[in-house]
């Protein structure tokens, strides 16, 4: 086994893996063989050394951004900003709601949960669902969401399949949980679980993969743009069909997708749905309008007919301050990852291989000290990860928009631990608390 195995790592420089192979049991080369086999199967090792030598190329943002406008957009019926947008097309939002009622009706509408996240920076050890953050019941964000997706099919009468994507790391205490709480109501059969992939770590200064552990591979989630691999993907306990294929067979036209940190996403909203439809969009999205500048979201504009998502991070601050004539931000648009996508866009773009491009970030990643077989754990970012986001499907769909919603009526999300300035369990706490008495 370990010469097959070197036959393949040798010409990408990758042997390393086997350093510590004859000091381990059969079932810790069983293992560490099989992601090596998982690694050749899903991605490459030749990929893997493609994307590194690439790793400093960045792309023309400055001429990009020259080049953008602003995206067509519709202003959800909640939003006061009176800054104008520039429509697809008339649609009141009386008008969209009927369209989204007649879709979810039809049973043409599941819901995806996007789940894979451990509450790491909110200092919370399990998956970031099963934090506590109803302000007085302490429901958790996964009993928050699923109940929504349980008051929508008691409004139209009939099951709405809840797809809920999760990370090896989060993926065995996240069906626990579910299976414990009775899935808050919801049908088991009609809550799919899926895992998403993942991809190995390398080091910035060499390329090489990193072990975790003597006989373990050094892998992390392959971003929330690996829903679309995820969901066409067959597994072991159900090698007939994908989630994709399940639902497509259901007659379900459109998923929307949120993320899991959101307590106030409107799951399933039918005037945001009616949109979507109503504009004959393959996919749409819901933008905040940004509060400053720089602020840390991605930019969502319109650049040669198409939309697409410039990240905060790589828009040059010269750009994220120019203005329009009137004096508002001409990159105003801030994704909040909530979407609307047809399945059949899912569909085609799966076989597509170019259309969910890798994202590299410089992350902090322990490693195994080849010479001293020791754990590392690093202070200063030591690899590389290779994400894949999920907008970056937007130009590659028909008549894609985007719908301006207002953040106290749609987005609280929780990223960071209590006492922080923002997006912290009292910020969000306060925004669920000043919701209700709207209602």
């Amino acid at each position: 086994m370990k010469n097959s195995l070197l036959s393949v790592l040798k010409p990408f420089g990758q042997e390393h893996l086997l350093t510590f192979w004859d000091n381990l049991s059969a079932t810790e080369r069983t293992h560490l063989a099989a992601q090596i086999h998982s690694i050749v199967q899903n991605t490459g090792f030749a990929e893997i050394a493609e994307l590194y030598e690439k790793r400093g190329e960045t792309a023309e943002y400055e001429s990009l951004v020259s080049r953008a406008n602003d995206p067509e957009a519709y202003k959800f019926s909640t939003v006061t900003d009176p800054t104008p947008v520039k429509s697809p097309k008339a649609l009141t939002p009386p008008d969209a709601v009927l369209l989204g009622q007649e879709a979810l009706r039809n049973r043409k509408v599941a819901a995806a949960l996007v789940a894979g996240g451990q509450g790491t920076r909110l200092g919370f050890p399990h998956p970031k669902g099963m934090y506590p953050i109803g302000p007085a019941s302490g429901a958790t964000l996964f009993q928050i969401h699923c109940e929504k997706i349980l008051a929508a099919q008691q409004q139209y009468g009939h099951t709405i399949p809840y797809c809920i994507m999760t990370s090896p790391a989060t993926h065995q205490e996240t069906v626990q949980f579910l299976h414990d709480n009775r899935y808050f109501g919801l049908q088991e059969k009609a809550v799919f679980l899926f895992c998403q992939g993942t991809m190995p770590a390398v080091s910035m200064t060499t390329g090489k993969v990193l072990l975790d552990t003597p006989s373990s591979i050094a892998l992390s989630p392959d971003g929330h743009g690996g829903m679309l691999a995820a969901i066409t993907r067959k597994t072991a306990e159900n090698a007939e069909s994908s989630i994709l294929d399940t639902l497509e067979q259901r007659g379900i036209e459109y998923l929307f997708y949120h993320q899991v940190d959101n307590p106030l996403v409107q799951i399933l909203s039918p005037e945001f749905l009616g949109y979507h439809i109503g504009s004959g969009s393959e996919l749409t999205s819901q933008v905040v309008r940004k509060r400053f500048p720089t602020e840390k979201v991605g930019n969502i504009v319109e650049i040669g007919g198409r939309l697409r998502i410039i990240e905060y991070s790589d828009l040059p601050e010269s750009a994220a301050k120019l203005t329009n004539p009137d004096g508002t931000l001409k990159i105003w648009a801030g994704s909040i990852a909530a979407h609307v996508f047809n399945t059949a866009l899912l569909r085609r773009e799966s076989k597509n291989k170019a259309s969910l491009p890798f994202h590299l970030a410089e992350k902090k990643v322990p490693y195994i000290d080849l010479q001293s077989g020791e754990r590392i754990k690093p202070e200063q970012e030591n690899a590389v990860k290779f994400e894949r986001f999920i907008f970056d499907l937007l130009p590659s769909a028909t008549n894609a928009v985007v719908v301006e919603v207002d953040p106290p009526h749609h987005y609280a999300p929780l990223k960071n631990a209590p006492g922080s300035a923002s997006d912290c369990p009292e910020t969000v706490k306060q925004n669920i608390a000043a919701l209700y008495p709207n209602w």
